[in-house]
């Protein structure tokens, strides 16, 4: 009887501690709470400061993610999104779900002047399509190059993936209204149009083509956690599309103050030492110890891309309706 008294007692303490402890939901693509992303590690690091449960929801890749918020509106049960980018935050914006946040850092280490008073960046990026120098030695130096050879080549869809939709403002900021017929000429060397970047990654890994549309960075992995010196990113002439990734928080948040708490850790040294080496991204904040050996090996483009956020939505649908039309013929 005393130990059932006892048992009883230790449940309700356990319950009341665990309904005391808040929990903050913070949604976010697939590869960043991977085991090998840096999910694991931001959420232990936030937990020893912050009393409360961190909590990421894995929703496939940037794209989708706001498509779930779209889906989701003022019922959302996320308190922080982490992992739009500067080609979703005007969409995003639109929908009303995000609030300001607390202010820029002056500690911001982009290549651009950051300006936005909804979004913190967190990340920063180049798109490039990754080779294998064994495979493919001669590798195309820009997109007229790429174009006119047979290289094939796996590339993401810009209705469910970042980097899909990066690739499709990239053509078209270089090909302005002949991006469409260009398009069509690359049609015959793309083997598959993937949902996500893992799955195209993962068949270009299979050798199932010659390129894959990933980022500037992505080399650095195979060279730093594998030993690996046979990947690399094609520097195209044209220059190359820039990805700068963001978290924002959610307007009707019942944490507001841990959602705060969160987006200003995430400007730490705590945070941004992750990015690097977890993420494979330019962090947003230099770390106090710089950059990992193996970054100095990447290509740096001559030519920076990136189109206003504020144009996005209009040139988006235009260059979507010009993707679809010409993948279709």
């Amino acid at each position: 009887m005393k130990q059932s008294v006892l048992t009883a007692a230790f449940v309700t303490l356990a319950g009341l501690a665990s309904a005391q402890t808040p929990t903050l939901n913070v949604y976010t693509y697939d590869s960043f709470v991977a085991e090998w992303g840096p999910g694991p590690a931001v959420e232990a690091a936030f937990e020893k400061t912050c009393g409360c449960n961190l909590e990421f929801v894995g929703v496939g890749d940037g794209a989708a993610l706001l498509a779930r918020l779209q889906l989701e509106g003022p019922h959302t049960d996320a308190d922080i999104v982490l992992g739009l980018d500067t080609s979703l935050i005007e969409i995003a914006k639109e929908t009303g779900l995000f609030a300001p946040h607390n202010g820029i850092p002056d500690t911001l280490d982009l290549p651009i002047s950051w300006e936005d008073d909804t979004f913190l960046p967190y990340d920063w990026g180049y798109f490039a399509f990754v080779y294998d120098k064994t495979r493919l030695p001669n590798p195309p130096e820009s997109f007229e190059d790429l174009i006119g050879s047979d290289t094939s080549i796996l590339i993401e869809d810009p209705r469910s993936s970042t980097p899909g939709l990066g690739l499709l403002l990239w053509m078209k900021d270089v090909y302005g209204d002949k991006a469409g017929e260009k398009w069509a000429a690359l049609k015959p060397q793309i083997v598959t149009v993937t949902k996500g970047w893992s799955e195209a990654y993962g068949l270009f890994l299979d050798a199932e083509a010659d390129m894959v549309l990933s980022y500037t960075t992505s080399p650095a992995y195979h060279l730093i956690a594998e030993n690996d010196d046979t990947k690399a990113a094609a520097n195209f002439r044209e220059g190359h599309y820039m990805q700068i990734e963001v978290a924002g928080k959610i307007a009707g948040t019942d944490q507001n103050a841990l959602a705060d708490q969160f987006l200003e850790f995430m400007m730490s040294d705590a945070f941004q030492s992750l990015i690097p080496t977890n993420n494979w991204m330019y962090p947003a904040v230099m770390p106090d110890a710089g950059l990992p050996e193996g970054f100095d090996t990447l290509i740096k483009p001559d030519r920076a891309l990136l189109i206003p956020a504020k144009d996005v939505p209009a040139v988006r649908k235009e260059a979507l309706d010009e993707w679809l039309a010409a993948l279709s013929r």
